[in-house]
């Protein structure tokens, strides 16, 4: 296949080449890593030396940075490391989807169920419906930043389109677009949570729900959706050169056999949708909350990573058997192999990142970082815009060096949400701001345990890819995003739109 880089055909695609030399110049992904380790290591003993603290607002104590280099530190370090790796949370949620939807792959279903749709889409609004599903699919959280950008590559193949511009466009729905939703998810449930307990300091009448931000997030994807395949389209896919796959990219029409298994695994997955609605939707389903009786939160919605791994088997099992690809039980095993072959470099990219996550957790740096520049914007006194841009360069900075987006408003709700309050905003305005600046920079965080896994996405159609490459393909995404979004949102501002049901931006509306 063709190694042939990007191009540059342009003076925007000029600046992305010159992202992607710069972006190549860094170490692999794993060296990377053990170099920040080694870098980290040395700014807490400089930082213990120095006894620097910051003060924790929610409960006024002083945050210090424990010396990863000191006994105690050196005490944790040696018994944690395998610790570290095998307990890494996303790795074994990562693995078990890749399993799933790589059984689904290897079989054909996947790429018989692009093909399918393909013959009811035409390939100009294929970057609409590839943004628009992978909106939709944060029903499933993180899952979908695992299954949707292989569907998305796998789209575009097959309405005859660049791959590698498929797989863009998906990361870009997915992550980006993070927590843009049609329904309420996870997120909602996380965050709204985090809000009503910060919201508490001004005004424990005031709390936040999962519907507060919908109005805004809900619209968010019809905008997004058209802002992504404007970019896909205009800037990305025109940068990308002629794409020459092997044979076993070449999407062939269907054959009688291929249409009686698709046929065949729809049934089945209507038949698994409908037992899952039977232990959800009754008043008393067992996938309820036992005490609340809600969807939200349930053993439905934190169970969603398994369900959706036991689907992808039964509907890729069902779809095997009938086109022959499976003939006996010992077979499906053989064909989860391959799957787990393609994972081995993003399992060994893993091994640093989680040491270097923990290393980050257990040394309070991450804590000090976000508390310390919080107080510096806190006593800048900022009020309307500035307060706006302010929450908002805060929360995509963190974004970079804290992969969880919970973690990270539980670090500045306690700060900005009683500032936005006393300014006269709403505590679920703020959770707003946060959520777009947090979001839009996810494809291009670089302590995203899910960065290793878009590369490997990426060398998949072009083996030569590397960090650089990936970078200067992505980083529209998130310039335009992040522009897009913040524009919408001072139009809201501006227009008082509500929020959500009954939510507008400032308390006095609301």
């Amino acid at each position: 296949m063709s190694q042939t880089p990007v191009q540059s055909p342009s003076s925007p695609g000029k600046i992305f080449t010159w992202v992607e030399k710069i972006g190549n110049k860094i170490p692999n992904p794993f060296l990377l890593f053990v170099y920040l380790i080694i870098i980290l290591m040395l700014a807490t003993a400089i930082l213990s030396w120095l006894h620097v603290s910051v003060k924790d607002p929610t409960n006024g104590e002083s945050v210090v940075v424990k010396n990863l280099l000191s006994a105690e530190g050196i005490q944790w370090i040696l018994p944690n490391i395998i610790k570290n790796f095998s307990g890494f949370t996303p790795l074994g949620s990562i693995l078990a989807l890749v399993l799933g939807a790589g059984l689904a792959e290897k079989v054909g279903l996947l790429q018989a169920l692009m093909l399918k749709m393909a013959s009811r889409v035409s390939a100009k609004y294929a970057s609409y419906m590839v943004l628009f599903i992978a909106f939709f699919s944060h029903i499933s959280s993180d899952a979908a930043l695992v299954i949707m950008p292989p569907l998305g590559a796998l789209m575009f193949l097959a309405v005859g389109r660049h791959p590698i511009a498929g797989l863009m466009a998906a990361i870009a729905g997915v992550g980006s677009g993070f927590t843009a939703n049609l329904l309420v998810v996870t997120t909602d449930v996380l965050l709204s949570g985090i809000s009503t307990e910060a919201a508490k300091a001004v005004n424990s009448t005031i709390s936040v729900s999962v519907l507060d931000n919908w109005f805004f997030m809900a619209t968010s994807v019809i905008v997004l959706t058209i802002t992504g395949a404007i970019v896909t389209d205009k800037f990305v896919e025109p940068r990308l050169p002629k794409y020459q796959g092997t044979d076993q990219d070449k999407m062939e029409a269907l054959t009688p056999i291929q249409n009686k298994g698709l046929l065949a695994s729809g049934i089945v997955a209507i038949v698994f949708i409908g037992v899952m609605l039977l232990l959800i939707l009754p008043s008393n389903g067992i996938l309820r909350n036992p005490e609340t009786g809600s969807i939200v939160p349930s053993p439905f919605m934190s169970g969603i990573v398994p369900i959706i791994i036991i689907f992808f088997f039964v509907v890729a099992v069902t779809y095997g058997v009938v086109t022959k690809q499976i003939r006996n039980q010992g077979d499906i095993p053989l064909l989860l192999i391959d799957p787990m072959k393609g994972m081995a470099g993003f399992i060994v990219m893993v091994f640093p990142l989680s040491q270097f996550v923990a290393f980050f957790n257990w040394s309070n740096m991450g804590k000090f970082i976000a508390l310390g520049l919080t107080d510096i914007l806190e006593k800048t006194n900022m009020t309307g815009m500035p307060a706006f841009l302010g929450l908002m360069f805060l929360s995509a900075l963190l974004c970079m060096f804290i992969a969880s987006g919970s973690a990270i408003w539980s670090i500045l709700a306690p700060v900005f949400v009683p500032m936005f309050m006393l300014l006269g905003y709403h505590p679920a305005f703020a959770q707003m701001i946060f959520r777009i600046a947090d979001s839009s920079v996810i494809p291009f965080a670089p302590m995203s345990p899910f960065l290793p896994l878009f590369l490997g996405f990426l060398q998949r159609y072009q083996k030569n890819a590397r960090l650089g490459t990936y970078y200067s393909l992505i980083l529209p995404y998130p310039i335009v995003f992040l522009i897009v979004w913040s524009l919408m949102l001072i139009v809201w501002y501006m227009l008082g739109l509500p929020i959500g049901p009954g939510v507008y931006p400032r308390l006095a509306d609301s």
